[in-house]
């Protein structure tokens, strides 16, 4: 297999035994263990605590972009808490669990899921009672609406950025297309492939799906990816997005899609989101993209109205969903200051 999704490449994780984990679908998955990475030191009160969960396709690295001294997310200030989503290809995840219950035969597992993971890890091995934040990106965004539901208590102040709280019905449609074309490949073999690169075709064609629906159309229009350093359109499509996702785990990335699919924080009120979002206690800013296609700010602002005090943001220049890519750093300002306001509150 790939050794994309290896220490050697996004650096040295910790790992929790979560034991025999109990999943949301009713599969048991044995042997657990949640992967994570932590900057800076919990202080004495244990009051400093920042969670950042990562997107779909990531690593807890990717959220590791924002964190540096003299910048808001500062490890001198604060104690920063990286998990890794339980299939991502760290911890418990298709790529990574032993037969009966590798590869295609991976249970499924749900956001809510990731989330309980992370509230043992953070609760019971690291003591922490309170979350000073919670924010992540697109799928971190819905591990932060559902920490902020489902812990009221624990989470002060919340910031996602470009996710909903329920998987729009559009958004749906691009992941079963993108899913789709994961699985075209022959090379698939139903999940049963012996090396991820074998399934490059069906990699390929997901990638194209993302260049399609993840920049803005002024991003194309205006020549941005000229600001990366490409040449033609293509040279952006084969540079850029296909090389970021050819390296990946095709189960991996199903075992996440599955989980974005059927994102509801409403699953504990008979589907009812909007009274799920009236019981967040957490000082909330919800920050939409620019041009996002996957999580349109129509979309995001309308949730934001049903969860009490919260304020609502639209930044982002050209990147789309992108934008928190780091490509602008413009952008990158705009997020850092962002995590500035929502920390001094």
């Amino acid at each position: 297999m790939t050794d994309y999704y290896t220490e050697a490449v996004h650096g040295p994780h910790e790992y929790l035994d979560l034991g025999s984990f109990a999943l949301d679908s009713g599969h048991t998955l044995p042997a657990a263990r949640l992967a994570y990475k932590t900057f800076g030191e919990l202080n004495a009160a244990k009051d400093n605590a920042v969670l950042l969960p990562h997107m779909y396709s990531g690593t807890a690295a990717y959220m590791e972009t924002f964190i540096g001294e003299g910048r808001a997310l500062d490890p001198t200030r604060w104690f920063l808490i990286l998990p890794a989503q339980l299939g991502s290809g760290f911890g418990s995840s298709p790529s990574t669990t032993p037969p009966p219950f590798d590869r295609g035969a991976f249970p499924p597992v749900s956001i809510a899921d990731d989330v309980r993971a992370q509230h043992m890890l953070v609760r019971e091995h690291l003591g922490i009672e309170r979350l000073a934040l919670v924010s992540g990106w697109s799928m971190g965004g819905m591990q932060t609406y559902e920490w902020a539901v489902r812990h009221a208590d624990i989470v002060e102040r919340a910031m996602p950025l470009a996710a909903c709280a329920r998987t729009p019905d559009h958004d749906k449609l691009f992941i079963d297309v993108h899913t789709e074309l994961l699985r075209s490949d022959p090379a698939f073999a139903g999940g049963f492939y012996r090396d991820s690169a074998d399934v490059h075709l069906g990699l390929r064609r997901h990638a194209l799906a993302f260049a399609l629906m993840g920049a803005t159309p002024d991003m194309f229009r205006q020549q941005v990816w000229r600001e990366l350093g490409f040449a033609s359109v293509q040279g952006f499509l084969q540079g850029f997005v296909q090389a970021y996702f050819l390296p990946m785990d095709p189960n991996n990335l199903l075992c996440q899609a599955r989980k974005w699919r059927e994102a509801d924080v409403g699953w504990g009120d008979d589907g009812d989101t909007a009274t799920a979002l009236r019981r967040i206690a957490a000082r909330t800013i919800v920050v939409a993209f620019r041009g996002d296609a996957f999580f349109p700010p129509e979309d995001v602002e309308a949730e934001a109205a049903h969860i009490p005090g919260a304020d609502s943001r639209v930044v982002g220049s050209v990147w789309g969903h992108f934008t928190m890519f780091d490509l602008r750093e413009q952008d990158t300002r705009e997020i850092d200051a962002l995590y500035a306001e929502i920390l001094a509150r």
